[in-house]
């Protein structure tokens, strides 16, 4: 998952019960300041306990994983956890150079798109042999998660800790200022020849500077004041936010496997078709061209600001979407595509353990117990994002209800078997930047869907 899929655009959340310390994450190198929480009710470490460290980046999660670990120290007194949670960017540099050093954490938070470099440069332990996470039955997490988490040896390097799926989020008072309804917006439909129902609605839904709509006649795609579907401004080589939930519901697949493929897909009819019509869409107007919205206004703040009408989100932006002023948050599925349903991405958050960890018992402990269901169940009362079971779900689902949030358009993908699964491949490190300028270059209308074959080419060299 990309660098925008678990970023947070809030500020960082002060605790109860810890304190929040803004200081030097301790490593080599020339570690930039991070955000360390230590100690259970102002507690600190004491000769009697094994202190351990846990890395996390979103600041989102921070409450719900401090709650969690408040209480496992309470069961665990033997065992002092100092968690340390810093934004996307610093976090993975800051890892990497603390494996360098020999001086990260005991357990952190994984992510797919980087777990196989981990595993082939041997910084990450295998689970299966640590006490209580060996335990932990593969059968409790949602369907395929603890696949995702397992290397081409058969061994697990990553506990499920959450999931995330797709949904379209949007403004419900421009729906109703529009004359529209949320039910307008249920069992749409799209193709890649023509768009469906889905691109109709895009056009009823985009209005240029006069004032006239993208499906009345005079609509001038050049000069637009507000899109039918939102930028994400970082479009890239899995488009989880973006172009995902189309290609993958033609029936297309990344790769030649589900999981660890060694050819990818790209030069597929069905895709070059989706990636026609998505980009397609900027020249008529219902979709930002290149560059009009940068990292300064991500999806969010085109929904806040009106400049764009819907938005293919992630579910655990939903906290954010929801605390934005002014917008009362609405949660509508994706469109069924030409396989008879909608498909969304399913992807999560793995812990792993750090091989270089002299506390691999304890951090087992730790990551075995984040797993358990009185943890997930704490975890998704607290309700930023999906937990990895069942008990957390419900519990997570509960929550945003009494929010006033239907999320059921995420779930139901899971539920309904409804998913595709993020790539997990190697080299991905190496694929980004081949992919990003194909992405880039169809984005400015440069090149055609057909196009992409010769970059696919070149991403499959990497895994002769």
């Amino acid at each position: 998952m990309n660098h925008h899929s678990r970023t947070s655009p809030l500020p960082r959340t002060a605790l109860s019960r810890r304190r929040l310390l803004t200081g030097s994450a301790g490593l080599a190198g020339g570690v930039a300041a991070a955000s360390t929480m230590s100690g259970c009710g102002g507690a600190a470490a004491t000769g009697d306990t094994t202190e351990i460290d846990y890395w996390l980046w979103d600041a989102l999660q921070l409450p719900a994983y401090s709650a969690a670990i408040d209480l496992f120290m309470e069961q665990n007194p033997d065992i002092f956890v100092r968690i340390t949670q810093m934004g996307w960017g610093d976090y993975w540099t800051k890892l990497t150079a603390s494996f360098v050093a020999e001086a990260g954490p005991d357990a952190f938070t994984d992510h797919l798109a980087r777990f196989p470099e981990f595993v082939r440069l041997g910084v990450i332990t295998p689970l299966d042999g640590l006490g209580p996470i060996a335990e932990l039955d593969p059968g409790q997490f949602q369907e395929g998660l603890q696949e995702l988490w397992t290397g081409q040896d058969g061994k697990r390097y990553g506990v499920p800790k959450d999931y995330d799926t797709i949904a379209i989020l949007y403004d419900k008072g421009l729906l109703d200022a529009e004359g529209l309804s949320p039910e307008d917006l249920e069992g749409l439909e799209w193709n890649p020849e023509d768009g469906g129902s889905f691109e109709q609605m895009l056009a009823r839904l985009s209005v240029d500077t006069n004032g006239i709509r993208g499906d009345e006649e005079g609509f001038d795609p050049t000069s637009v004041a507000r899109y039918g579907l939102a930028a994400d401004p970082a479009i890239d080589y899995t488009g989880q936010t973006s172009w995902s939930p189309f290609a993958l519901s033609t029936g297309w697949n990344y790769t030649d496997e589900d999981t660890w493929g060694r050819r990818f897909n790209y030069d597929d009819e069905r895709f070059a078709a989706t990636m026609d019509w998505y980009f397609g869409l900027v020249d008529k107007g219902f979709f930002p061209p290149f560059g009009m919205f940068g990292d300064s206004s991500p999806a969010q703040a085109q929904i806040q600001g009106g400049t764009s009408a819907l938005a293919i989100v992630g579910s655990w932006m939903i906290t954010t979407f929801n605390n934005l002023e002014g917008v009362d948050l609405g949660i509508a599925p994706l469109p069924a595509g030409p396989v008879g349903h909608p498909v969304s991405m399913f992807n999560g958050l793995g812990d792993s353990i750090s091989m270089q960890s002299e506390k691999k018992e304890e951090a087992a402990r730790l990551v075995a117990f984040l797993a358990s269901d009185e943890a997930q169940q704490l975890i998704g009362e607290r309700a930023p994002f999906f937990p990895a079971t069942d008990v957390g779900t419900e519990a997570a689902i509960a929550r945003y209800d009494e929010m006033g949030l239907d999320v059921t358009p995420y779930t139901d993908r899971v539920a309904n078997g409804e998913t595709g699964l993020y790539p997990l491949v190697e080299n991905s490190a190496s694929i980004m930047p081949i992919m990003q300028t194909a992405f880039d270059q169809i984005w400015m209308r440069q090149i055609d869907g057909a196009d992409f074959a010769s970059f696919n080419d070149r991403v499959n060299a990497l895994f002769e």
